[in-house]
């Protein structure tokens, strides 16, 4: 499993995201917003708030919101490969 070790979230609910492997690109969670837990993303400042938990090396939210970086991964790695 790779390991997030920087994320950016710049804005209309994107993220640039790097792996400990060096793997890195942007994934788009705009169809997340405002589903199950991700309701408190309509508030784009919420959103902002991401950040990489050092315990588990994932991407974040203070409100207990968290990314598994397997699947990160993967869709930066597809993105990749149709480039």
């Amino acid at each position: 499993m790779q390991r997030v070790t920087y994320i950016e979230a710049p804005k209309n609910y994107r993220l640039k995201v790097r792996f400990s492997d060096g793997m890195e690109g942007v994934v788009d969670l705009s169809e997340m917003v405002g589903k199950g837990v991700c309701t408190t993303w309509s508030d784009p400042g919420q959103f902002a708030r991401a950040f990489v938990d050092e315990t588990t090396h994932t991407v974040a939210w203070p409100n207990g919101i968290d990314l598994c970086p397997d699947a990160l991964y993967e869709e930066i790695a597809e993105q990749q490969e149709a480039a």
